[in-house]
């Protein structure tokens, strides 16, 4: 245990220093998560993850240590000696997996074990508060074509991957001892995880819209002044603030006059007292000056500084046009907990007597678009974003939302001067904002790293740490593309939460024994008996209904692509919603069904035959003697299905299709006849029998999970709706009587219906995909597992969509 937690705590290290390294984040916890499966208990793998968190913060934040002693003036002994008693504070999601993991593994096997660990990893790291925001995927930052995947499931979702890579390499360590084909499977995963990372970074770079239009210039001023306390000590408060302005004024000077730059950008905090609301007559005349400077430019000025109103002051971002002056502030959100903040319950005279460095600024009340007015008449929109606003995904995508072309972040990373690996970090962590909402970054610090960030997250003009340097770069500007994560939000940890709640529900239900009893996998009841309902296929009708199930699944893909990602007539235009559905999805569904009702037959066992009993009086019959073998269709189209291989050899012209090929096998053995042999039982027919087994209930009934359930949704909104639009419940009814309310309720209850059907398609594919896994990796586990994912699906159905949208109105 011990050499597993070494190891990946100086693989984890070196990942932790980007450049070439990147690769070892692939790897770096596969020694630890080795460590957790030779644990002999919940308790043991506690210890281990206890101890995992606490070499992590040594071997990655190191420096966060050091510079906590610095600012406390503790000394960085004592400092990095703080951080490594609270590293299970600091770090709990080691804790919070190891313990997942363990629970679920030991439940449910180890691959749900594997997916309920990486989910109570980021669901942690999005639900307890984080000084750094950080998370293990932000690593993969080098990597051009890795990073782009953030777009999809922000840094969180590369967690997830790189956290189901390392435990691919785990479970083959495991299986070493039992040799290549136990191996395979998991060495495959490991390899193509990284594979699919990669493939979608490069699609996703060619999809990048090329720059078009004239670009916005822009300078920022990386003055490399720091330790304002310790100028402010010796030579004084005046004559520090003297020193800044002029050097940012002669620098800001060069970018305008020699440089043609369109905006200046200065870094955090620089102007060091409350601009605009002077405290006192020199402060009114250092007010005065940055007027007259930028007036004199003729550019926009953009700078660090602080805010004040009743309730306190703010760290801000000043916003000056010239001619116009001050235009506005962007206040601070995430201000830093016991030294830029303190809670208010928390606050008092013993606080401020033990942590004598406590701050008093007040936290801002989220993301705000200002405009950024150019000398040519352009205004871009742009999101102010300071210091450690640039580790909240939320910030970033409320910003795209609101429209933001650019983000400007300003920082104060000057406490990072005794180590560049949290600057570096710290700048590596900001360049993830632009790729999740594929906006462009200005990032102007005090002494380093200022950077223009394009979309892809790539720096194409930077300076480095302690220099002092005016960076320009040209940035384009354009409405960005929508991305996954600007359309879902911050959403993978919370998905992951989901995950866990849902695992946990259901091994509640498991340990009620009533309903585990009343809800055993049907591979535990009777054989199938005589007759049994087939449909007799020749193979023309197989194409044409298969064709139609196909056209039909086209359809809810791409109704689902449009609602999602789209900005058609689908989303705004419920009709349209209907008519596409109609048009696409139920017309070829309900056609294929009429292909084979047409064809359905019952198929029966008479001495020495096999009977089959048409509509309108038509009849088959086959001897059984003729019967060689039954083979499951590999290709489950228009659904299940058997060919039976005669004894020359040859296929029967008629293909049986029906929901279970084995139970045709099971009623010839009820029925005492000497069964047929199954062709070399394949994966299809080990899916189509779990599939057949597993789903049973009145909660999978088409008529509840399609009728009865959007009508439970739908009577709530209708009636909103109504008393939104006219006054009260009946408000329609009473306006326009009773057949226009009628149809306005039906077009409501259609639209649930269609969203419902949507998402029990999505939440079908995912079960579909992990069956047909389970069915090639492991079919004598294929019933059972069938069984939970179909159980995990009603749940996330039934219960986890009200949530979603419970969740919703009460954010809205």
């Amino acid at each position: 245990m011990l050499a597993g937690i070494v190891a990946s705590a100086l693989l984890a290290g070196l990942y932790a220093r980007g450049g070439p390294a990147w690769p070892l984040g692939f790897v770096a916890l596969a020694p630890w998560l080795c460590a957790l499966d030779a644990s002999r208990s919940v308790r043991h793998a506690l210890l281990a993850a206890w101890a995992m968190s606490i070499a992590y913060s040594a071997a990655v934040f190191a420096w966060f240590g050091i510079a906590i002693g610095g600012y406390t003036q503790l000394g960085s002994a004592t400092g990095l000696a703080l951080l490594l008693v609270a590293a299970p504070l600091f770090q709990p999601q080691f804790l919070a997996h190891a313990l997942v993991r363990r629970l679920a593994s030991s439940r449910y096997g180890r691959g749900v074990g594997a997916l309920a660990g990486a989910a109570a990893w980021v669901a942690t790291e999005a639900l307890v508060p984080r000084l750094l925001g950080d998370t293990f995927g932000h690593g993969l930052h080098p990597s051009l074509w890795m990073r782009q995947a953030a777009d999809l499931g922000g840094a969180a979702g590369l967690t997830v991957v790189l956290l189901l890579t390392n435990e691919a390499l785990a479970a083959a360590w495991a299986r070493r001892a039992v040799g290549a084909p136990a191996v395979a499977p998991a060495l495959a995963i490991a390899a193509v995880l990284p594979l699919l990372l990669a493939a979608y970074g490069v699609a996703a770079l060619l999809a990048l819209p090329s720059p078009t239009g004239k670009p916005v210039r822009v300078g920022l001023v990386q003055a490399n002044l720091v330790d304002y306390e310790g100028l402010r000590r010796e030579h004084g408060a005046g004559a520090v603030v003297r020193a800044v302005l002029d050097l940012h004024f002669a620098m800001s000077h060069d970018a305008v006059e020699r440089q043609h730059v369109e905006a200046v950008l200065w870094s955090e905090t620089v102007y060091p007292t409350t601009f605009g609301h002077p405290k006192s007559a020199a402060g009114a005349e250092f007010d005065a000056e940055i007027l007259a400077v930028v007036d004199a430019a003729k550019v926009p000025f953009v700078f660090g500084t602080y805010d004040r109103d009743a309730d306190g002051e703010y760290n801000a971002a000043a916003f000056v046009a010239p001619g116009t002056g001050l235009l506005g502030f962007y206040r601070k959100t995430r201000v830093f907990p016991l030294t830029e903040y303190v809670p208010a319950w928390l606050d008092g005279p013993w606080l401020r007597r033990w942590l004598p460095w406590a701050g008093t600024w007040q936290p801002g009340s989220g993301a705000r678009i200002y405009p950024l007015r150019l000398a040519d008449g352009r205004e871009v929109p742009v999101l102010p974003l300071i210091c450690l606003d640039d580790v909240d995904t939320g910030l970033a995508v409320d910003g795209a939302r609101l429209g933001a072309q650019v983000i400007l972040t300003l920082s104060n990373d000057a406490w990072f001067s005794g180590s560049a690996q949290g600057a570096e970090l710290h700048a590596g962590v900001a360049a993830f904002r632009s790729v999740e909402t594929r906006l462009p970054q200005l990032r102007v610090t005090t002494n380093g790293a200022s950077a223009v960030i394009d979309a892809a997250g790539s720096v194409v003009a930077g300076a480095r740490i302690g220099e002092r340097s005016l960076v320009v770069g040209d940035v384009p500007v354009r409405d960005p593309p929508r991305t996954l994560v600007v359309a879902w939000g911050d959403w993978v940890g919370h998905a992951g939460a989901g995950f866990v709640l849902l695992l946990a529900g259901i091994a509640a239900l498991q340990a009620w024994p009533a309903w585990r009893s009343g809800s055993a996998p049907a591979s535990r009841r009777a054989a199938t008996a005589w007759p049994v309902e087939v449909a007799v296929l020749e193979p023309a009708a197989r194409v044409v209904a298969g064709l139609l199930r196909v056209g039909a699944g086209a359809g809810l893909l791409w109704m689902t692509v449009a609602l999602l990602w789209g900005d058609g007539a689908l989303q705004v235009n419920t009709l349209a919603r209907i008519r596409s559905f109609v048009a696409f999805v139920l017309v070829p569904q309900a056609a294929a069904w009429c292909v084979l009702r047409a064809y359905a037959a019952r198929a029966s066992l008479e001495p020495g035959r096999l009977l089959l009993r048409g509509r309108g009086g038509r009849r088959l019959e086959l001897p059984l003697r003729d019967i060689a073998a039954i083979e499951p269709w590999r290709l489950p189209l228009p659904g299940a299905g058997l060919t039976l291989r005669l004894q020359g050899g040859g296929r029967w012209r008629y293909g049986l299709a029906l929901a279970d090929p084995a139970a045709l096998a099971r009623a010839f053995s009820a029925a005492g006849v000497s069964v047929p042999r199954v062709a070399a039982t394949s994966a299809a027919s080990v899916h189509a029998q779990a599939r057949h087994e597993a789903r049973h209930g009145r909660l999978n009934s088409a008529w509840v999970k399609f009728g009865l359930y959007p009508l439970v949704l739908a009577i709530p909104a209708f009636r909103l709706h109504q008393h939104i639009a006219y006054g009260s419940g009946f408000g329609e009814y009473t306006s326009h009587g009773l057949l226009a309310y009628g149809v306005s309720f039906g077009i409501w209850w259609a639209a649930w219906a269609i969203g419902v059907v949507l998402c029990a398609a999505g939440l079908r594919a995912v079960v579909e995909i992990g069956a047909v896994g389970v069915a090639l990796l492991h079919p004598a586990a294929a019933v059972e597992t069938r069984w939970w994912l179909e159980r995990l699906a009603l749940v996330a159905l039934y219960l986890g969509l009200p949530a979603v949208l419970l969740l919703r109105a009460v954010a809205g």
